[in-house]
C-alpha cells in the first residue's frame, strides 16, 4: 500500500540557498581572493580608506541580507517538519538549495553586475575582461538552477 507523501517544500532549500549563495559570493571573491567590494564599480574604488569603510559597510548590510535568507529558511524547514510528515528524498532539499544558489547568481549577476555595475566579478584583471567572468558567474548560476530543477523534479 503507497502512502500518499506530502510534497517537499522548497522553499525550505530555496532560501538557504540564497542565503549560501551569498554567504559564498561575499567569503570567496569579496574576502579571500578580494577581486571586489560591493561598491568598487560605482565610484568607490578600494584606494582610500574612506572607500574601504563605505564599500565594508555595504559589505556588512549583504551578509546580513544573506543571513536573513539562510536564517528564514532555516525556520521553514523546522516549521515544515515539525508536524509527523514522511522522509523527503534528499535530492528534494539538495535540489532547491542549488536553484536557490542558482537565483542567487543570476540575480545578484544580472542586477549588480550588469544593470547597476556597482561591481564586477573579478576586478583584477584589465577592464576589457571584466566581462568574461562576469558571463562565467551567470552561466554558473544558470547551471545551478538548472541542476537544482532536474533533481527536485525527479520522482
Amino acid at each position: 500500500m503507497a502512502i500518499d507523501q506530502p510534497r517537499f517544500p522548497t522553499g525550505t532549500g530555496i532560501l538557504p540557498g540564497l542565503g549560501l549563495g551569498g554567504f559564498f559570493d561575499g567569503i570567496v571573491p569579496h574576502r579571500i581572493l578580494q577581486w571586489h567590494h560591493m561598491a568598487t564599480s560605482a565610484g568607490y574604488p578600494p584606494h582610500s580608506v574612506e572607500n574601504l569603510q563605505l564599500n565594508t559597510q555595504l559589505d556588512r548590510l549583504f551578509h546580513t541580507a544573506t543571513y536573513l535568507c539562510l536564517l528564514g529558511g532555516l525556520v521553514l524547514l523546522w516549521r515544515a517538519a515539525r508536524p509527523p510528515h514522511a522522509l523527503w528524498p534528499a535530492r528534494a532539499f539538495l535540489g532547491t538549495v542549488l536553484m536557490g544558489f542558482g537565483l542567487f547568481n543570476l540575480c545578484e549577476g544580472t542586477v549588480n553586475h550588469q544593470i547597476l555595475g556597482i561591481h564586477h566579478v573579478n576586478e583584477t584583471v584589465p577592464r576589457s575582461q571584466w566581462i568574461w567572468w562576469d558571463m562565467a558567474f551567470l552561466l554558473w548560476g544558470a547551471a545551478m538552477l538548472v541542476g537544482g530543477w532536474t533533481l527536485w523534479r525527479r520522482r
